[in-house]
């Protein structure tokens, strides 16, 4: 999931620098989306990990 975040935010990057403005908008929104979803399930995963071996 962290992976597709940080694609989807090189190519924001590299549409920014190309003038691609609407496309870089919208692969930082897809990126920042990819990103929390990444920090909640990493957040559930630590918690019911911990749960876990208790």
């Amino acid at each position: 999931m962290l992976h597709w975040a940080v694609t989807f935010f090189i190519i924001a990057i590299i549409a920014a620098l190309l003038g691609f403005t609407s496309i870089a908008g919208s692969a930082v929104e897809i990126a920042k989306i990819l990103f929390f979803v990444f920090l909640v399930l990493a957040a559930v995963t630590l918690v019911f990990g911990r749960v876990r071996n208790v």
